[in-house]
């Protein structure tokens, strides 16, 4: 009789236990412009390609080939960007936030750990000169 009553205490204490805690919850990533902003770039040099109507601009970082920026705001840098070719070296600042697609798909394939696609809220575009 004592081990069916330790026994049914046991299965409460298991189901009521984790109801008891708070476990929390981590905060989702919102990914996309003037969301949760990852970090900021600050003149951090790439190669910036764009369109010859200004409409989509990218770039990739001199020190990491393996991630990709999108411009949120290609239509506002183009008084800027007009003073140079694509594919022009560059200085970027910006503030970074994810890239919504690459969020939703990251967890589904494992290539996606080293290439990292972001979206940039460009703040300055300066000449790179270094070399020059």
């Amino acid at each position: 009789m004592a081990v069916k009553i330790l026994r049914r205490l046991l299965v409460v204490v298991i189901i009521v236990i984790p109801l008891l805690v708070d476990m929390g919850c981590k905060k989702q990533a919102r990914c996309g412009c003037g969301k949760d902003i990852l970090f900021d770039l600050n003149k951090e040099p790439a190669k910036v390609f764009f369109n010859e109507d200004y409409s989509s601009a990218q770039f990739s970082p001199v020190s990491n080939a393996y991630a990709t920026y999108y411009f949120c705001n290609p239509g506002e840098m183009k008084s800027k960007l007009e003073d140079y070719k694509s594919g022009d070296l560059m200085q970027i600042s910006g503030h970074v936030y994810w890239e919504c697609n690459y969020l939703y798909q990251a967890s589904n394939y494992t290539y996606q750990m080293y290439y990292k696609v972001y979206m940039i809220q460009v703040t300055d575009i300066s000449t790179d000169l270094y070399g020059k």
